[in-house]
């Protein structure tokens, strides 16, 4: 932790969501090991995971923050699901923080979408409402358009932030993430502290491409 905080870090986030290579050992559509990192169960699962966040929490000492970054969402499907209950959500995500993980990442397509049928509340609400840890909410944060079909082309215009707001007031999540909003216009955090959306700028895909 000190050689870290040295350096300025803050804190250390794993990237654990999207299909990429922790994830794959969540999701039993690309985990078919039949070693003690493969299993029907998400525990089993998870235990890779657990694993890499109990080495990091070694390295950095108690006091660091260490943030790990998850979805249900996957590049090669859009629809998957881990936890299909919250019941299943924290199997998933109590081995986890139990490794060391402070606080949860929660990346959607669309923040705004429920996790689960009878409640509102997102992935980032439900993953603090189980795990009582802090929480990071992402998903197309004050655009009109989510980020896969910006990968196709489609530009989005800015959106209200009343919903996040309402959720952030409500003590959904503790933090937000974004993204594109701020590839197009670098001063959106200044804007949107001043009030001054109607400076807000529309994001295009080209800037994915482009070096600023």
């Amino acid at each position: 932790a000190a050689d870290a905080q040295a350096l300025g870090f803050d804190a250390i986030e794993l990237h654990g969501a999207h299909g990429y290579l922790i994830d794959q050992f969540f999701w039993d559509r690309t985990n078919q090991r039949t070693d003690r990192y493969g299993g029907a169960s998400i525990v089993q699962r998870g235990q890779f995971a657990a694993g890499i966040l109990r080495a990091v929490r070694a390295a950095v000492g108690p006091d660091f923050p260490v943030i790990i970054r998850l979805s249900q969402w996957k590049q090669q499907d859009f629809s998957a699901k881990i936890a299909s209950t919250p019941q299943e959500m924290e199997a998933w995500l109590r081995p986890l923080a139990d490794a060391g993980a402070d606080v949860f990442h929660c990346s959607q397509r669309r923040f705004w979408e429920p996790e689960f049928e009878g409640s509102d509340l997102n992935f980032a609400g439900w993953a603090k409402k189980l795990m009582g840890k802090p929480t990071i909410t992402v998903g197309s944060v004050g655009l009109t358009g989510e980020f896969i079909a910006a990968l196709g082309g489609e530009s989005s215009k800015p959106a209200s932030l009343g919903e996040l707001l309402r959720r952030l007031d409500r003590g959904d999540f503790d933090l937000v993430a974004v993204g594109r909003a701020l590839i197009n216009d670098p001063l959106w955090v200044q804007k949107v502290r001043d009030g001054r959306q109607a400076e807000l700028m529309d994001f295009s895909p080209a800037a994915l491409g482009t070096l600023f």
